[in-house]
């Protein structure tokens, strides 16, 4: 609860600073959709191996901006989005080859998706065209997450691995499942805007999302002392004024 009271302080702070200034008064309100593509992984400690795990973002999005300072435009943006994310392992040797099941003859491969409902809330700064043009912007704040449900992929049986030839033999997240279904962190990502008049708005954006909270205990009895998600994001994002 300190952490999330924390997150939710350094937002308010962000928020205050970048809005503390009176300019142009602006009441402007779009909804829209987004979509895109989220590349993960979990921090686990002991350390666990992996590539980036592939799965897609989708969801509703929805912006107010309050006030133009200087050429600075100042708004809130949000969203509700369902995401995969979750992990795939890099299981090699200590000689950095691929580790082979001795019952398929197959190099051995294991990834978890874990899909959410996320909510990130952004204080969201923009420079350049209002209503005709191209923005440059920035944007961060605070996001949690709902777990929904989770799905394991591996073409081995867990009583029948290899861990005789693996570099690392940290397998136990393999069969344990999501212990804390609410995750909480700190989201920023930067982007261009293009707005086409009665069109709409388009954003293209890359984020990153680091978690605070943890997928596993993390207790001196608990197995991982940290397992807190990881999300690259790259989105497209549809916006228009009502």
């Amino acid at each position: 609860m300190k952490r999330i009271a924390l997150l939710f302080t350094l937002f308010t702070a962000f928020v205050n600073i970048a809005y503390s200034q009176v300019g142009e008064h602006r009441n402007t309100f779009s909804v829209g959709v987004n979509g895109g593509y989220v590349m993960s992984n979990v921090g686990f400690s002991p350390k666990v191996p992996q590539a980036l795990h592939g799965g897609i973002t989708f969801g509703l999005s929805g912006r107010y901006i309050c006030e133009k300072y200087f050429s600075t435009i100042c708004s809130i943006y949000g969203e509700v989005n369902y995401t995969s994310a979750g992990w795939k392992e890099d299981i090699l040797t200590a000689q950095d080859q691929p580790v082979i099941n001795s019952a398929t003859g197959e190099a051995e491969k294991y990834s978890r998706t874990i899909n959410y409902l996320q909510v990130p809330i952004f204080a969201h700064l923009a420079w350049g065209k209002e209503t005709k043009g191209a923005q440059f912007f920035v944007q961060a704040g605070p996001q949690i997450g709902l777990y929904l449900n989770e799905k394991t992929k591996s073409n081995f049986d867990f009583d029948k691995i290899n861990l005789n030839d693996r570099g690392n033999t940290i397998v136990a997240q393999d069969t344990m499942k999501v212990e804390r279904k609410f995750d909480y962190g700190i989201a920023a990502g930067i982007g261009m805007e293009y707005s086409a008049a009665k069109a709409g708005h388009f954003l293209l954006e890359a984020r990153y999302y680091y978690g605070l909270g943890n997928i596993y205990g993390d207790s001196k009895r608990d197995y991982f002392g940290k397992s807190n998600l990881g999300n690259i994001v790259v989105k497209l994002t549809y916006l228009f004024d009502i």
